[in-house]
């Protein structure tokens, strides 16, 4: 060898030198890297429970199976991302090794490779060879049937869990989903169709119990809180496992600032300034993974829809996030339509696919219904752009007014008009967050203004004023008091306060209203002749007769002239006028009498108006009926009393105020006429519905109780 030749090798390469002919055969045989789990053995899950809350009854269904030591079982445990699939598995699973004495083998499905690497680890955990494992890695021998022979042929029971199983096409291809008499296959899956997993027992997995989340909170920040305190924010996290989880890391591991749980809830309800879903998101661990995040879980399943061909399931979200977390029924939905973004024919297909992946769930009752969870809509709600928020807003609106009556009947309203009520209001909070068009605004207080006409008219006073005051708190941020929508608000806040007897609160209302109403809009416009009849019925009832009067002479007299005299609306104004001859100061009036005279009038023109079984007609009977019984002419009223109680009876329920005020004024006319059992009769009735509509401290209960007292003295009294 010369030296003259230099060479230089590298970890396997060799060098040879020469100096004659040689003939060198070389063979390398490398070892494939492994590229499967670390591990099958030992659940892979982000952040364990501390314990596992409720549950009770998969719980014991699931420890029974495994306990049993039977197999050819398969589980799937499905519901909405973030409400803890992961955890009942993962609680099942160390029950399976830890006391049931089965093997446990844990398998992320969420993609085809992590899923086909640790399917063929737990074959070689029960003994496949490295030969059988590179032929199924490289093709050359099915998988799905090595996997399946080692696991049937297994020495011990076992429980395989399949996590995150969110695309069932990956397990159903190539034959991976099957049982074995050796041991139980659990699955956790976002996917609900029962389509995809034939010859499974379906668990569905949904939100916790208020005092269940409430506990949750506590096992992670024990210190944060009171229980109370607990399960308020629970509720506003609406009692999904992930975002209590996510809300109790976040307040174990504060250092420089600390929260308690009531800061915590501010924080939620905007306090801090920033989104409620950032501030949730703020307890995940450095680098949690897109599904242990609230601002970007959902998007799994909406990106799983848009490779399954349907991108229409993410605007159908998008507009379900205009609305609330409650109920919707899904009539309203029949007529959506975003364009080439959501074409009416779609609406269907979209609608499936949010069921399917348990973004959505149909909620049964007497109205059909649809669900999504509160913070899911809250987190799509965040990602809609501002160039797009106006199109949904608009469209929400458009579907609502649809279902909701522009002006709605006294009496029993539809059910699923009713059930609008959280949803009107979530639409008109995103219109006012989001900064749309003012006349955008408008619209979506238009919708909380008819509904809370309806829910009024239904007789539930209490809510429509509740409805009515939230509408103002979140419009008032937008419209200025002064706003036409906003006046009509607050007059029907001032209505429901009448009607539940606070009538010095009523009346403050009304007189703002009216006062606002002459200032911006002129003191003939029909708002502010709205006002002054309004204004005239709590002062009528706190004795303030003569202005009351006035008010209401204002009203009529506009009204005629604007409108005609038997225009309806100058109609309810006459009638009120009427109302006021009964009064038991109303002999002070020096035209009591003119007032009386017009009764018959009023009646005739509302039969003209409106037909003799129009509610309109009926109050007109009604409230001449009131009159003449106070005038002492009560002959005259019972016919027009029995009339109104009777059509009314037809078209109401008996509770209904309407039904009772005449069942008043009957009683009334009874007494004076001397039939005075008759009249204790149509008292008791009276009392019971009083009490039962408005309660025992309503000052129309206690008069309805006072009344009774005199008939039954009356009817106590010899002969």
């Amino acid at each position: 060898m010369s030296g003259g030749n230099e060479g230089w090798a590298d970890r396997y390469g060799r060098v040879y030198q020469a100096s004659g002919d040689q003939h060198i055969v070389e063979h390398h045989h490398y070892a494939p890297e492994w590229t499967g789990p670390d591990s099958v053995r030992h659940p892979t899950v982000g952040r364990a429970p501390v314990v596992l809350r409720d549950r009770v009854g998969e719980m014991s269904h699931l420890r029974g199976a495994v306990e049993s030591r039977c197999g050819d079982r398969l589980y799937v445990l499905h519901g909405m991302g973030g409400c803890g699939k992961t955890a009942v598995a993962h609680t099942l699973f160390r029950h399976a090794v830890d006391q049931a004495g089965r093997i446990g083998f844990w398998v992320n499905a969420s993609d085809p490779a992590s899923f086909r690497s640790g399917m063929l680890a737990v074959a070689a955990d029960r003994g496949a060879s490295d030969a059988e494992l590179m032929g199924a890695r490289s093709g050359l021998r099915p998988a799905a049937d090595l996997v399946w022979h080692y696991l049937g042929a297994s020495d011990r029971p076992w429980l395989l869990v399949l996590d995150n199983a969110d695309t069932p096409a990956v397990l159903r291809d190539g034959g991976w989903l099957r049982t074995s008499p050796a041991g139980i296959v659990v699955v956790t899956s976002r996917q609900a169709a029962a389509h995809w997993w034939p010859g499974a027992e379906l668990l569905q997995v949904g939100v916790l119990p208020r005092e269940d989340a409430a506990l949750v909170l506590h096992d992670l920040a024990p210190h944060a809180g009171s229980a109370e305190e607990a399960a308020e924010v629970a509720d506003r996290l609406g009692c999904l496992p992930l975002a209590l989880t996510l809300a109790g890391g976040f307040l174990a591991r504060q250092i420089i600032d600390l929260w308690n749980l009531a800061d915590y809830r501010r924080g939620l309800d905007g306090g801090t300034g920033r989104h409620p879903i950032e501030l949730i998101d703020q307890g995940a661990e450095i680098g949690a993974e897109s599904r242990h995040l609230l601002s970007r879980t959902w998007q799994l399943s909406l990106d799983a829809l848009t490779a399954q061909g349907l991108p229409e399931a993410s605007t159908l979200l998008r507009l379900l996030a205009c609305w609330a977390g409650d109920p919707l029924p899904l009539v309203i939905l029949s007529r959506a339509d975003l364009g080439e973004e959501l074409l009416p024919t779609r609406v269907e297909f979209a609608l499936r696919g949010l069921l399917d992946h348990s973004l959505a769930e149909l909620v049964p009752g007497p109205v059909r219904c649809l669900r999504v969870h509160g913070i899911v809509l809250d987190s799509v709600a965040r990602t809609i752009t501002g160039d797009q928020r106006e199109l949904f807003v608009t469209t929400a609106v458009r579907l609502l007014r649809i279902v909701l009556p522009e002006v709605p009947e006294q009496g029993e309203q539809d059910p699923a008009v009713l059930l609008l009520a959280p949803h009107v209001i979530v639409l008109l909070r995103r219109a006012v967050d989001w900064q749309v068009d003012a006349a955008a605004v408008e619209d979506a207080t238009e919708c909380v203004l008819r509904l809370v006409i309806a829910v009024h008219r239904s007789g539930d006073y209490t809510s429509a004023l509740a409805l009515a005051k939230e509408a103002l708190d979140i419009v008032g941020r937008s419209l200025p008091a002064e706003s036409v929508f906003a006046i009509r608000l607050r007059m029907r806040v001032g209505r429901a306060l009448f009607s539940l007897g606070r009538f010095e609160e009523s009346a403050a209302v009304y007189q703002e209203v009216l006062d606002d109403c002459e200032r911006a809009l002129g003191p003939e416009a029909s708002d502010t002749l709205e006002a002054c009849l309004r204004l005239g019925s709590p002062l009528f009832n706190l004795d303030r007769l003569h202005e009351a009067v006035l008010l209401i002479r204002r009203a009529v007299r506009g009204r005629e002239e604007t409108l005609g005299a038997s225009h309806p609306l100058t109609l309810i104004a006459r009638k009120y006028l009427l109302e006021m001859a009964g009064h038991p100061e109303a002999a002070s009036l020096p035209d009591r009498n003119e007032i009386l005279a017009t009764g018959p009038a009023v009646i005739a023109d509302c039969r003209r108006a409106s037909g003799e079984e129009h509610p309109m007609t009926l109050g007109a009977e009604l409230t001449y009926a009131y009159v003449l019984v106070a005038v002492e002419r009560s002959a005259e009223a019972l016919p027009y009393a029995q009339r109104a109680l009777s059509g009314y009876g037809r078209l109401l329920a008996p509770d209904y105020p309407l039904v009772l005020n005449s069942r008043q004024t009957l009683s009334a006319a009874l007494h004076a006429l001397g039939r005075h059992a008759e009249a204790v009769e149509q008292g008791e009735l009276l009392v019971d519905g009083r009490t039962r509509v408005l309660g025992l401290e309503h000052p129309w209960t206690v008069n309805a109780e006072a009344l009774l007292r005199r008939y039954r003295a009356a009817a106590a009294r010899p002969a």
